[in-house]
């Protein structure tokens, strides 16, 4: 790997950051489908492969909307304000991608493995769509506890909804993240 292909690599790290309103376009299938297949090279013990991805196309939005509403209601949310705001949550972007791990029970890879791993799936998936040209946010909230969501998607009560992404393209530049001194999150063993 030339310097130059590193540099690119370590760029496109330190610019991705969360972007709250999304435009079209959104990404292709085909490049949706290099995004999924760098989620699926992520650190994963005994290979389990825990992380799901349930794609929600622009058309079905509207639905999408109507079940977090009634996921909020399920979790006791009665304020038909917050209900009718949460339906317009998948509006915020033209794609939307919900990452899911599926806990597998093994002798040797605890649940909390597993949830590292989606993360890191979720990460490499985040900046395969940021070398792409895509931007995106990914968001949870109270709403992915729900057990109505989770049997509304054909997910058992233990899995675990890792996330809302939501995709598209910034509708508006933003402020590069500032540096962090890596000093102060570093620090030496000390014997």
């Amino acid at each position: 790997m030339t310097d130059l292909e590193v540099n690119t690599i370590h760029q496109n790290i330190h610019q991705r950051q969360s972007i709250g309103h999304l435009v079209e376009p959104a990404p292709s299938s085909e490049q949706l489908n290099k995004a999924f297949a760098a989620a699926l090279t992520a650190p994963d013990h005994h290979r389990l492969k825990p992380t799901r991805f349930i794609v929600i196309q622009s058309e079905q939005r509207a639905a999408f909307g109507e079940s977090l509403s009634q996921a909020l209601a399920d979790l006791g949310e009665t304020d038909p304000a917050q209900l009718d705001r949460v339906k317009q949550h998948p509006f915020r972007a033209p794609l939307l991608v919900l990452a899911v791990t599926q806990f597998q029970d093994h002798p040797k890879v605890p649940f909390f493995e597993q949830t590292l791993s989606s993360g890191a799936a979720i990460q490499n998936f985040l900046l395969s769509l940021q070398a792409q040209g895509f931007s995106s946010m990914w968001r949870s909230g109270a709403v992915v506890e729900s057990k109505w969501l989770k049997q509304h998607l054909g997910l058992a009560e233990r899995d675990l909804i890792s996330g809302i992404i939501y995709i598209g393209t910034a509708a508006k530049a933003i402020a590069p993240r500032a540096d962090l001194a890596v000093n102060d999150f570093v620090q030496d063993w000390q014997a």
